[in-house]
């Protein structure tokens, strides 16, 4: 379960989509998640799958290991699935057996929202697979520089984000090098039901917390014996800039959002 978890990790390439700017994709993908909750109609979620698939072919990302990421929430998109499916009132009743009442409305809605967090899912996952955090942590500085004159931590903010993103494969490794080592001292994580794995996951909670809190300490010496300041004042190695790349994918998002709104 913990080799799926995708979000965080980043793939270098030199494709349409990592060479756009950070700025860009961090704009466009919010355009494309209001797309995502826009779109009310099968034409416009198939619309918005077929573009979301061929921008990944683009990324040059293999869709296997795209899809991988969708395993570690699969079990939330069922229970968005079922409770929407059961607690949603609508007028043709499919099935009715006791308290049970299923309705065609409450189908349609229940499928319409596990297919949006199936896309939100892939619209970050292209995100965070095509950007370094450092081009990451750039772009979100640079579109939240105008908040800083009424005092906004626009640096500060954008650094802490990106760490986070940053660690969230490093976590997931060390938590996997905590489960080996108590299953080579006899602990069981795979047996019994759920509740039962759930319960046999809370031994991990301590050594992960002290092995976080370790890492942040070691982060901030690192920083500090570097000078590191926060942003004022600070060069940067690399320039962003718009280029007809940018240009071109806005274009096209556009044009999708259009088109889910349309339909």
């Amino acid at each position: 379960m913990l080799d799926n978890i995708t979000l965080g990790q980043y793939l270098p390439g030199n494709s349409f989509l990592h060479r756009m700017d950070p700025r860009a994709k961090i704009l466009l993908t919010v355009v494309m998640i209001v797309a995502v909750f826009t779109a009310n109609t099968w034409i416009g979620y198939a619309g918005l799958f077929l573009f979301i698939g061929g921008t990944a072919l683009l990324s040059r990302i293999n869709l296997k290991f795209i899809i991988k990421g969708v395993k570690p929430i699969f079990y939330i998109i069922l229970l968005t699935f079922f409770i929407n499916l059961f607690f949603n009132s609508g007028e043709t009743v499919l099935v009715e057996w006791g308290v049970v009442r299923i309705t065609k409305e409450g189908l349609v809605n229940a499928t319409f929202m596990a297919l949006r967090l199936l896309l939100l899912v892939f619209c970050t996952q292209l995100l965070t697979l095509t950007t370094s955090p450092i081009a990451l942590t750039d772009g979100l500085e640079r579109l939240l520089k105008p908040l800083s004159k009424i005092g906004f931590p626009s640096h500060e903010l954008a650094m802490m984000m990106s760490i986070a993103l940053r660690f969230i494969p490093t976590l997931m490794e060390e938590t996997d090098k905590i489960m080996k080592a108590q299953m080579a001292r006899g602990a069981d994580f795979e047996s019994g039901n759920l509740i039962n794995r759930a319960k046999a996951m809370l031994p991990l909670l301590v050594p992960l917390f002290v092995s976080a809190f370790r890492r942040a300490d070691e982060l901030a010496m690192a920083m500090e014996a570097r000078c590191y300041r926060g942003g004022d004042n600070r060069t940067r190695m690399k320039v962003l800039k718009f280029t007809k790349v940018d240009a071109i994918a806005a274009a096209a998002v556009l044009a999708m959002t259009a088109f889910a709104i349309i339909f």
